[in-house]
């Protein structure tokens, strides 16, 4: 069986592939390869980031490689804060921080133009190969203030109206149905099945 590799060292993350790819793949994550050189996520676009992680592991590694990039995109904002949503307030990044710095740029925006969503793109590289992508949204909008204690980053503050609670409200097996990164995953499920070797 072939190996994969996910570019991560988020073991949530690496959960939702692994149960995804297991009955093709012998699934490996960073901690497999700690020798593996820190990618700068620089690029102007998720699928900049997510393919710049993909394609340059899979070249020093020589293996397939699936890596993701994933943030929040407010229309009232513009769409920020974008690709620098995990460091929107600033370095170190910081959750809270985050949450505030959206939640006043967006003081005095009337509900109904507060609509958002969460966005990820998962590129799928092998050397010598085309990178697939494959993309997955939801759809929300930013509340006034933070509520529920579940998940993390913007969840507090992600108002999924199909279920009448934030993310940060939802049990994680719904949140895992409904997330950008699921959809995604699914999409990307879909693309390859024969298109990469058992």
């Amino acid at each position: 069986m072939n190996e994969l590799v996910v570019a991560t060292k988020n073991k949530g993350k690496l959960a939702d592939f692994q149960t995804l790819f297991t009955d093709r793949y012998i699934v490996k994550s960073l901690y497999d390869y700690p020798e593996v050189p820190e990618i700068i996520e620089d690029g102007d676009t998720f699928h900049e980031n997510a393919a710049k992680k993909a394609e340059t592991l899979a070249a020093y590694l020589q293996k397939l490689v699936i890596a993701d990039d994933s943030g929040l995109l407010i229309d009232a904002l513009g769409g920020k804060p974008g690709v620098y949503s995990a460091r929107y307030a600033g370095e170190p990044k910081n959750d809270q921080a985050n949450i505030d710095k959206v939640l006043s740029e967006l003081d005095g925006v009337p509900t109904q133009k507060r609509t958002a969503r969460f966005f990820c793109v998962i590129a799928l590289a092998e050397p010598g190969k085309e990178t697939i992508f494959a993309e997955g949204a939801c759809e929300g909008r930013i509340t006034e203030k933070p509520t529920g204690s579940n998940g993390f980053g913007y969840d507090p503050i992600f108002f999924v109206p199909s279920h009448g609670q934030t993310m940060a409200e939802l049990s994680a097996g719904t949140k895992n149905q409904l997330s950008h990164r699921a959809r995604a995953l699914t999409a990307l499920k879909e693309t390859i099945e024969g298109v990469w070797p058992k």
